[in-house]
C-alpha cells in the first residue's frame, strides 16, 4: 500500500497551533434525517449546517473549515455512533465551482469528535482527487491511499472486520476500490457525512442523495434461516431518481407491479408469523395487506402477474412434494390456488402475453438418484405435460417472455459465468446477450419492450448461486443487447429483483435492498 503525505499540513498546523487540542463541537445540533446528530468539529470560523429534505430524501450540507490533514481538523459532520461492520453509501455533487481545489467531502469514521482524533475517510476533493485518508493516532499526520479514479460522484465506505474499503464510481459505472487494514479506531466509532471548505474564509455547499446506512447480518448468521430487514426502493431508470417507499424489520422480497401503477406485490420471507405469505403495498396510502392465497402459505420469491394483471402465478412449497416448490395459479385478487406443474421442484418466472403458457425453472433428475439438473420449461396454464426448452451444461434460470411474445429471456452458466440469453418460445435460436466479468441474473423486460433490467453479482459469488446480503449492481441494457450501465448500487441479492418489477410506464423499477434494523 502506498501512502502520500501532504505538505499542506504545515500551514494548517500554524493556523491552529494556538487552539486547544481537544476542542469539540462548536455548535452541536440534533438528529437530521438518518443521523443522530450533526455539527461542526474543530470550531471553524464559519459555521456549517446539515439540512434534510424528507420529500427529496436528500441532504444539503454547508461548511467552512481549514482542512482535514494536519493535527487539527475543521469540518461539518452528520453522524451516528456505530459498532461492528457497516456499509455507508451516497451520491453527491458539490455546489458551484468552489474557491479552493481541495474542498472535500465524503464519509468519515472517527474515533472521537476531538479535532485531532484518529480517523479514516472516503474522500473526494473539488479537483476530483479521490482518496482514502487516515490518521493512525490522535494528533498524527494524515496519510492517504489514492484511488485510480477522478471525480467519482458515488462514494461508499465499508468496515469489514478490521478492514476499511473505499469504493467510488461515476454514476453508471462499476466501483473502483482501495482498502486499508492497519488502522485501529476501536469498535464503537462516529460514522457520517462530512464537508470541509479548505478555506477559513469561505463556506462551501454540497448536496447528497441516495444516502444508505447499511448494517449487514451479525456474526453467525445462517442463510435461509436468519433474515434482516428490507427497504422497498423505486428507481427512475432514466433520471436516476431513487426513493425508499417502505421499510420493515421483517424481510420481504421480489416486488411485482400491478397494472394500476400504484400497487406492489411482495412475498414475506421472515422472520415472523407471516413468513411465506404474499402482501400488497399501496404506494398512495402506504398501507399493506395480506393477499389470500388459500392453503399456499409457504410461498417463495418466484411470483408473477399476467400481463393484464388478472391472474397470479406462485411458487409454493407443498407438503405433498416433501416441501419442494410447485407452481400454482390463482386470481390476482386472491383465492384458492390451482396446481399447474405436475413435477417439482419448479420455480415460476413468467407468463406468455396471452396468459396461455407459463415458463419456469425446473430441477429434474437425469439419472435415478442423481442430483437435480435445472433447466427452463414451459407448460400450458391449464396444466398437462411440461416442455423442456433448454438442455445445455450448467444452470439455466429466470425465464421471462417479451411482451410481443417473440422471445423468452433467461440466464445461464453454460459459458462459465452466469450470463443473459434469449430464445424463441419453442426453445430455438438461443443466443447470448452479455459476456462480461459479472454474474448476471434475472433479465426483466420493460413493458414497452425496449430495455432489460437485471442484477449483477461479482465473482466472489459462485455463478450458479444468487445469495442474500451481497453488494450487487442493478444494470440496464437494450433488449436486443448492448453495453450495460449501472443504474443502482445495492446491498441485497436474493429477493432484490427476482421477478418482473417494471412499472407499467416503463420508466421505473421497484427493488428490495437490505439492512439489519434490529
Amino acid at each position: 500500500m502506498k501512502t502520500f503525505a501532504c505538505s499542506r499540513w504545515l500551514l494548517c498546523s500554524l493556523l491552529t497551533f494556538c487552539a486547544p487540542a481537544l476542542a469539540v463541537l462548536a455548535a452541536e445540533s440534533g438528529a437530521v434525517g438518518q443521523f443522530a446528530a450533526h455539527g461542526d468539529v474543530g470550531a471553524p470560523a464559519i459555521a456549517g449546517a446539515t439540512v434534510y429534505d424528507a420529500g427529496l430524501q436528500q441532504y444539503r450540507m454547508s461548511a467552512g473549515g481549514i482542512n482535514l490533514w494536519g493535527p487539527s481538523d475543521q469540518f461539518q459532520f452528520a453522524w451516528n455512533k456505530m459498532k461492528g461492520d457497516f456499509i455507508v453509501r451516497a451520491r453527491f455533487n458539490l455546489v458551484g465551482t468552489g474557491t479552493d481545489l481541495h474542498r472535500k467531502l465524503g464519509w468519515m469514521v472517527r474515533k472521537s469528535l476531538d479535532r485531532d482524533s484518529a480517523y479514516a475517510d472516503a474522500c473526494v476533493h473539488g479537483d476530483g482527487l479521490t482518496s482514502l485518508q487516515f490518521r493512525r493516532s490522535a494528533g498524527a499526520e494524515t496519510e492517504q491511499v489514492v484511488l485510480p479514479i477522478t471525480g467519482g460522484d458515488v462514494i461508499q465506505f465499508e468496515r469489514r472486520g478490521g478492514t476499511y474499503i473505499f469504493s467510488s464510481a461515476h454514476y453508471g459505472e462499476p466501483f473502483v476500490s482501495a482498502e486499508l487494514k492497519d488502522v485501529d479506531l476501536g469498535d464503537e466509532v462516529f460514522v457520517g457525512l462530512f464537508l470541509c471548505s479548505h478555506n477559513p474564509d469561505v463556506k462551501e455547499e454540497a448536496i447528497l442523495k441516495d444516502v444508505r446506512i447499511i448494517r449487514p447480518p451479525k456474526a453467525g448468521y445462517v442463510p435461509y434461516r436468519d433474515y434482516i430487514g428490507a427497504h422497498l426502493e423505486i428507481l427512475n431508470v432514466f433520471t436516476g431518481q431513487l426513493a425508499i417507499v417502505h421499510s420493515s424489520p421483517e424481510q420481504f422480497e421480489a416486488p411485482n407491479w400491478f397494472p394500476d401503477h400504484k400497487t406492489l406485490l411482495v412475498n414475506i420471507s421472515g422472520p415472523g408469523a407471516n413468513k411465506g405469505r404474499l402482501q400488497t403495498l399501496d404506494l398512495v396510502t402506504k398501507q399493506t395487506a395480506l393477499l389470500d392465497t388459500g392453503f399456499a402459505t409457504r410461498n417463495n420469491n418466484d411470483h408473477v402477474l399476467t400481463f393484464d394483471g388478472k391472474q397470479l402465478g406462485i411458487s409454493h412449497h407443498t407438503a405433498e412434494d416433501d416441501g419442494r416448490s410447485v407452481v400454482y395459479k390463482l386470481p390476482s385478487t386472491g383465492g384458492t390456488p390451482v396446481r399447474v406443474t405436475p413435477k417439482s421442484p419448479s420455480y415460476f418466472h413468467g407468463w406468455s402475453p396471452d396468459g396461455k403458457w407459463m415458463v419456469y425453472t425446473g430441477g429434474r433428475k437425469e439419472t435415478p438418484g442423481g442430483p437435480d439438473k435445472y433447466d427452463i420449461y414451459k407448460i400450458s396454464a391449464d396444466g398437462g405435460e411440461e416442455v423442456r426448452l433448454t438442455n445445455s451444461p450448467g444452470l439455466s434460470d429466470g425465464p421471462e417472455f417479451s411482451r410481443d411474445g417473440q422471445w423468452i429471456y433467461f440466464n445461464s452458466t453454460r459459458t462459465g459465468l452466469m450470463q443473459l440469453w434469449r430464445m424463441r418460445p419453442d426453445g430455438s435460436g438461443q443466443e447470448q446477450l452479455t459476456n462480461d466479468e459479472f454474474n448476471n441474473w434475472f433479465p426483466h423486460l420493460s413493458p414497452d419492450g425496449k430495455w432489460i433490467a437485471f442484477i449483477s453479482y461479482g465473482q466472489d459469488v459462485k455463478p450458479s448461486e444468487h445469495p442474500y446480503y451481497k453488494q450487487v449492481y442493478l444494470r440496464l441494457m437494450p433488449a436486443s443487447g448492448g453495453q450495460p450501465r449501472v443504474i443502482a448500487y445495492v446491498y441485497g441479492g436474493q429477493g432484490t429483483i427476482n421477478v418482473p418489477s417494471w412499472a407499467p410506464d416503463s420508466t421505473r423499477i421497484a427493488f428490495v435492498s437490505n439492512t439489519d434494523m434490529q
